[in-house]
């Protein structure tokens, strides 16, 4: 019977396991780097350990620090949550020879479905081995690991060496192995998976399908369970598969199989023996808490006969602190207030007032809705996302709720290239036109309790903020009936709320600060001084880092006075284990070039310059 237990692992996944692992009674250790040293994961635990001597990015891969933190804990088993070392069969032995529960599937196992190609091999498919004109498109993947990192795309068999060549780094740099492999690319296909659960006495139960279509770079975005507008037949063989996986490799404990579907045909894609970030739709729709299983069948436990029935639909979002005005460059930062309605699920590993950092994924949070019918789970997670508050760095939030509203997604037609159609029209900024108004009159409020009003009517008072990457100035007065606008009626100001009247309709603006920053609303935006500081002036084709991270390589043979080509790869950043391309801006010569492998660089760090050539 298992009584303490190392979560070794940081973050929402940490947070979730200790929830369960506190509602079984089980007493929790947690894990962390230094730069993790304060972080939510490590406070909801009942102790936790210092892993020293790695870096950040490292840390949680470091299997000897974890085996011996758990034994000087005095844990009686380890869980690996997903990522970091979730997969890696040389842990699970060292768990094991160390005398304690590994919370997972057989070393044996997770090693014949560790490599993707082994894998498909295994399954009885084979990945490309030679790649030619008529193949393409094709897909770069990584042979360990997953969450899009070392996927790429390629169209062009010109680029297919240079894609491998950065899939290798990627993949490295993430899960410690550089291998990866080609496989044909289904255009038009739905990403659908299945989880299963398997004891040790030979039962081994399919939870159920889930939707993993909406990816954005690889990774998954919004997932859904079931997967909707399948039939009966292609379900059952999906199944049918999934099992027929589990069984080959005698699994015990809780994994997914990965599949694409095009059509009612569907092709293997792996095993992920692990849990999985979107497990939470399937714990709605069958009423399990998958971790707990996860337990009793380390703990030895059979599982009955079969599963209990699926209930409802349920969805989930992924919310990330990213910028689409910047590439949808990683973001960090203080998470000031994260709060969702209480009719979802929220899984985190944030909480008010956390620092976001640069060394590890970028989500924040996980939010769930599960209702009787699809189109009411759409429209609940929806309307959550909508109304949540979220105070601190730039987050997908807007991109999340116009995806759950668009009508592809919303009548179940969509795909796996949903975001290469529609990406730039679910992103283009549709900011509140009256939120700065509604800022500056609460700061106005502020400072006339201490001065009263002051100003002639006929003088308006102006105020500027930076909105959605724009800059917007608003103009009131402040007479003896009080503020006047010539856009909005004001029927409310005080420090803290404002009501302004538009066209009839009234609008209430709830408003916070945090220094130059304010939210008015669900509005984030800036307040600018009144006259400008000078800025920085670079010279014309400079490259400057879009986001805090470490240059990892440069191109092979670039150096001053190379002449390069528009689009052309010069150098990769990496942030939150992912690479970054850097690319020429437009045909010319590279003229300067500041970057070094290894270099840490803060955003609008001076990278390299190309002049630009007729």
């Amino acid at each position: 019977m298992i009584t303490s237990l190392l979560i070794a692992n940081r973050g929402e996944i940490a947070c979730r396991i200790a929830r369960t692992c506190s509602e079984l009674g089980i007493r929790t250790v947690a894990v962390h780097s230094d730069a993790d040293e304060n972080a939510l994961h490590t406070r909801v635990a009942d102790s936790a350990v210092r892993l020293p001597g790695s870096a950040p990015a490292d840390t949680y891969l470091r299997d000897d620090l974890i085996v011996k933190a758990a034994l000087a804990a005095g844990a009686d088993a380890v869980h690996p949550g997903y990522g970091f070392l979730s997969e890696n069969a040389g842990f699970a032995r060292a768990v094991q020879d160390a005398g304690l529960v590994w919370i997972g599937p057989p070393p044996a196992a997770i090693e014949a479905m560790a490599s993707k190609t082994r894998a498909k091999e295994l399954m009885g498919v084979e990945p490309l081995r030679e790649v030619t004109e008529a193949d393409l498109p094709v897909l770069v993947k990584a042979a360990a690991g997953g969450g899009g990192r070392g996927m790429r795309v390629v169209r062009r068999l010109a680029d297919l060496d240079a894609e491998l060549a950065a899939a290798r780094a990627e993949a490295a740099s993430a899960f410690g192995d550089g291998e990866v492999f080609v496989e044909p690319y289904v255009e038009g296909g739905r990403h659908v998976e299945v989880q299963v659960l398997a004891d040790t006495h030979g039962t081994v139960w399919a939870l159920g399908t889930r939707d993993c279509s909406l990816q954005r770079r690889h990774q998954k975005v919004i997932e859904e369970a079931p997967a909707p507008g399948l039939t009966a037949e292609l379900t059952e063989e999906l199944h049918a598969l999934a099992v027929r996986a589990a069984r080959a490799v005698d699994y015990v404990g809780a994994g997914t199989v990965e599949f694409l579907v095009a059509g009612e045909r569907a092709h293997f894609l792996e095993m992920n023996t692990r849990l999985q970030v979107e497990h939470p739709v399937t714990e709605a729709v069958f009423g399990v808490d998958l971790v707990a299983e996860q337990i009793r069948l380390a703990e030895g436990h059979a599982l009955p006969a079969g599963p209990p029935p699926a209930r409802g639909h349920a969805v989930e979002a992924r919310l990330y602190a990213e910028d689409p005005a910047r590439e949808w460059a990683p973001q960090t930062g203080r998470l000031h207030r994260l709060a969702v309605p209480d009719a979802v699920r929220l899984d985190t590993g944030y909480t008010d007032g956390d620092a976001i950092g640069v060394h590890y994924d970028p989500m924040l949070a996980k939010v769930v809705a599960h209702a009787p019918t699809r189109a009411e789970a759409v429209r609940k997670l929806a309307s959550a996302l909508d109304r949540a508050v979220i105070h601190g760095p730039v987050t997908n939030r807007d991109l999340l709720v116009r995806s759950l509203r668009h009508e592809e997604f919303t009548q179940a037609r969509m795909d796996t290239g949903f975001y290469d159609r529609h990406l730039p029209a679910l992103t283009t900024p549709a900011p509140d036109p009256h939120a700065p108004l509604a800022a500056a009159l609460a700061d106005a409020y502020g400072r006339s309790r201490f001065g009263g009003w002051r100003n002639l009517p006929s003088q308006p008072q102006t105020k500027r903020y930076a909105m959605a990457g724009e800059e917007h100035e608003v103009r009131y007065r402040h007479t003896r009936d009080g503020f006047e606008t010539d856009t909005a009626r004001v029927t409310h100001v005080d420090a803290g709320l404002v009501v302004l009247e538009v066209d009839g309709v009234r609008h209430r603006y709830e408003i916070t600060r945090y220094g130059d920053h304010v939210h008015a609303g669900r509005t984030p935006l800036t307040a600018l001084p009144r006259f400008p500081a000078p800025t920085a002036q670079h010279a014309p084709g400079s490259l400057l880092a879009p986001m805090p991270g470490t240059v990892v390589r440069v191109a092979e043979g670039l150096t001053e006075g190379s002449e390069v080509e528009a689009g052309q790869p010069l150098l990769w950043l990496e942030a939150m284990k992912m690479q970054h391309k850097i690319t020429a801006p437009a045909r010319g010569v590279l003229s300067a070039l500041h970057a070094i492998p290894g270099q840490q660089v803060e955003p609008g760090t001076l990278l390299a310059v190309v002049e630009e050539t007729p």
